[in-house]
């Protein structure tokens, strides 16, 4: 192994399973790369609690990630991401990403499509609305573009409950995303990693005209950039080791995350104590 490739594992964290689809896309894009995956499941949702608690939680969590030995942190939760990356980016000794910037140049280039930048949604826990994180970064990226931002309680539950297919989803959905329709968006984030589960119906419900925004995909382009210059790379060929750590209800976790990445093998779940 050169001083330029490190086999140790990268931590990603969410409140519950929603990070999973970070996850999901991070082991597609880098095959060679070991992850070690945390939900915080005793103490999920994040969205519902106060900066200061969720700031509390997030370093309590990446302490446990690096006492495993982690060379990166992906912070997959973007309640931990508006309220508590810049503590954890002094906390750690470890390069840390968040979901929220790069879900924020995939809006603002979607945004500008149609000639002059245009209109974004952002929907999210109430928590990360409140922080204003979104609107921010966006402005940062081009202080034109029109944010409007849309609590959206109740789709952490539904996905956490598997109530994706349930036919009182899409009436759900229809009620709460209501005050957007008249907002004439032009992309609209999914603000909260739980929500690209609902997807489908998301889509259906806003109509074919606003671009919806994944903030995975937009991760996996950051990891890449950070791969080889401030984290080092696996060396070629690494066999890859999945973890997954809850802290509460391991049957739980892995019944759930079958609707994230498939089956999750016993022995990979371990329960922790932050």
């Amino acid at each position: 192994m050169t001083p330029m490739e490190d086999a140790r594992p990268i931590g990603i964290f969410d409140s519950g399973v929603g990070g999973l689809t970070v996850l999901d896309a991070l082991t597609k894009r880098f095959p060679d790369e070991s992850f070690i995956y945390l939900g915080d499941t005793a103490r999920v949702p994040y969205g519902t609690k106060s900066a200061r608690t969720v700031e509390r939680y997030a370093i309590q969590v990446a302490d446990c990630l690096l006492r495993r030995g982690v060379k990166g942190l992906v912070v997959a939760c973007n309640t931990a991401s508006a309220l508590g990356l810049a503590a954890l980016r002094v906390h750690c000794p470890v390069p840390v990403l968040g979901v929220i910037e790069p879900g924020c140049r995939v809006a603002a280039g979607l945004s500008t499509l149609r000639g002059a930048p245009g209109r974004v949604g952002v929907i999210a826990t109430r928590s990360t609305v409140a922080s204003g994180a979104y609107p921010h970064h966006l402005a940062m990226l081009d202080p034109r573009i029109h944010v409007v931002s849309l609590a959206c309680p109740l789709f952490v539950p539904l996905v956490e409950e598997g109530w994706v297919e349930h036919p009182a989803v899409r009436l759900i959905v229809e009620e709460t995303l209501a005050p957007l329709f008249s907002q004439h968006l032009d992309a609209m984030i999914l603000g909260c990693t739980h929500y690209p589960v609902l997807k489908s119906v998301i889509a259906r419900t806003m109509g074919p005209e606003v671009m919806l925004v994944d903030s995975s995909a937009a991760v996996a382009e950051d990891l890449g950039r950070y791969l080889g210059h401030v984290i080092a790379p696996a060396p070629p060929g690494t066999t890859r080791r999945l973890e997954f750590l809850v802290t509460d209800v391991a049957d739980r976790f892995k019944e759930t995350a079958q609707r994230f990445i498939g089956n999750v093998d016993d022995e990979l779940v371990e329960m922790v104590d932050l």
